[in-house]
């Protein structure tokens, strides 16, 4: 009777198993490194383009300021009015809108993001 040894074919399915572990896992660390990147990119984007609007907005207000200044033969109204202008704005902001805005938009920009449905199923 000859009996074979099991443990040659056990290796070998052991190693391709281990080896199909391995290349599933560096391929979930390519992925976490790919939506790291793609958040980067946007995060530097999306502050660069806040700073130059932040800069635009101040720089218009002070323009706005100056002209009405001119307009109204005063040193400080137009200042004034514009100051107003952003109150106004923020107390709009305050009391008219909710979380609920904040929350849809929140909901729209980052639905299927994590939990893309896997296309290798």
């Amino acid at each position: 009777m000859a009996t074979e040894d099991p443990t040659p074919r056990n290796d070998s399915l052991m190693k391709n198993l281990m080896g199909y572990i391995d290349t599933r896992i560096d391929l979930v660390r390519l992925e976490v490194q790919e939506k790291v990147k793609t958040i980067f990119v946007g995060v530097a984007q999306g502050a660069t383009l806040a700073i130059l609007g932040l800069l635009f907005v101040v720089f218009l207000s002070i323009f706005a300021g100056l002209a009405l200044n001119a307009a109204l033969d005063s040193p400080y109204w137009g200042f004034g009015i514009v100051a107003g202008f952003y109150l106004l704005l923020l107390i709009i902001f305050v009391v008219g809108v909710g979380k609920k805005l904040y929350q849809g938009l929140a909901d729209k920009i980052l639905t299927d993001t994590i939990y893309k449905s896997d296309k290798r199923q």
